[in-house]
């Protein structure tokens, strides 16, 4: 359905937050925020904890880690690829989806590594014999089980085969230990008895397709409006793949997507939204007050789910500052306003915020609740420095 209504940039960022769940309609549950958004960049696994957290009110930092450890959420390398948090129940079609592209894309560097295809079956089945039966080991652990078979135990030849044995199935994030000091520190498992029905390593045929129907009709409703361009990067997919996907889910759904045209591209989004947007603006908030702060990871979902749009987080200068700055996200109602990192020392979270721009007194307070929130999240006293 193609919509004749016209979307302002501040409907754009509204409709945002919401179907991404930063407001309300919010998850009730961590799985709920997975299964809407599908996948969430997690390579800083400290931050990527309240990613999920924060979309899911009441939800703590241990919450999450539970729910790694028990296998629910796994974490891996997928999509661009780059680590991200998925629901176990889309992992299998979703690695099928994406095994032969990621393993194309890193061709080079398995070449340049030593990683041809015999070396790797040889490394995937001492992997996978190393994790087997519940036995998940940490990255140092399979380091130095790699290296006495006679395998790179560090360097980017051992990257290549761990990464290579998580595209092809064979491992996938295990239960999250703690070091002596009381670090947290990842761990691997065998995908088999992580990932229930996880089918086969590449899918083909109409499991491909029935497969980019559902990516392009999780992404569409959990980040419209957004363009094909903004899926295809996110998702790693061609712009072909991802318009292959838009005539499937249309198939399957008829009437659940519509599309509005806004400076000459079509962006789309939940037909239910455009409906609303004709009879009323999409909601403010929770409710009529604002200013709203967030903190979000610089690798946030409202962040890196857009490429060619993502000029509406803010302008189209660059979102990252130089030096030794802090490189995670202020929102001040949804746009970008500066930048925050944490710290821990003596048992109190240390938040090191820098703005953009000088703040009001109401969006002073709203940044002093965020930093409350936070600190519910961690569990801990958080205070500014």
């Amino acid at each position: 359905m193609h919509a004749d209504i016209s979307l302002a940039p501040d409907d754009i960022v509204r409709l945002r937050l919401r179907r991404q769940q930063l407001r309300n309609p919010y998850g009730e549950t961590i799985d709920d925020v997975l299964r809407n958004l599908l996948a969430v960049q997690s390579q800083e696994f400290p931050y990527a904890r309240w990613s999920v957290a924060q979309r899911a009110p009441g939800v703590t930092a241990d919450d999450v880690e539970q729910a790694v450890a028990d296998g629910r959420i796994l974490r891996t390398h997928i999509l661009r690829p780059t680590w991200h948090f998925v629901h176990r129940d889309d992992l299998g079609w979703l690695m099928g989806l994406s095994a032969e592209r990621l393993h194309q894309g890193n061709k080079g560097m398995y070449r340049q590594t030593g990683v041809d295809e015999h070396a790797a079956a040889r490394s995937g089945h001492i992997l996978a014999e190393a994790v087997a039966g519940g036995a998940h080991k940490t990255r140092e652990e399979l380091a130095g089980v790699l290296e006495q078979a006679g395998f790179p135990g560090k360097g980017l030849g051992f990257v290549y085969h761990l990464m290579h044995a998580e595209i092809s199935k064979i491992l996938v994030s295990g239960a999250p230990v703690r070091s002596a000091g009381g670090a947290l520190k990842q761990t691997y498992a065998l995908f088999d008895e992580r990932v229930p029905d996880n089918g086969s390593a590449s899918l083909t045929g109409d499991d491909r397709d029935w497969a980019l129907g559902q990516l392009a009709l999780r992404y569409f409703t959990s980040r419209g409006p957004a363009t094909i361009k903004d899926c295809a990067a996110w998702s790693g997919l061609t712009m072909k793949d991802v318009r292959l996907g838009l005539q499937i889910a249309e198939e399957s759904m008829p009437g659940a997507l519509a599309t509005v045209a806004i400076d000459g591209l079509d962006f789309y989004l939940l037909a239910e939204d455009v409906e609303a947007l004709a009879v009323t603006s999409p909601p403010t908030d929770d409710g009529p007050l604002l200013p709203r702060a967030d903190l979000i990871q610089c690798y946030d979902e409202y962040v890196m789910g857009y490429s060619q749009s993502r000029h509406y987080l803010g302008g189209r200068a660059p979102y990252f500052p130089e030096g030794d700055a802090p490189i995670h996200v202020v929102l001040l109602d949804g746009r970008l306003a500066g930048w925050w990192r944490h710290g821990f020392s003596g048992g109190i979270c240390e938040l090191d915020i820098r703005m953009n721009r000088s703040v009001t007194t109401a969006e002073q307070q709203a940044l002093d609740a965020e930093v409350e929130r936070y600190g519910r999240f961690l569990g801990m006293e958080t205070k500014l420095v």
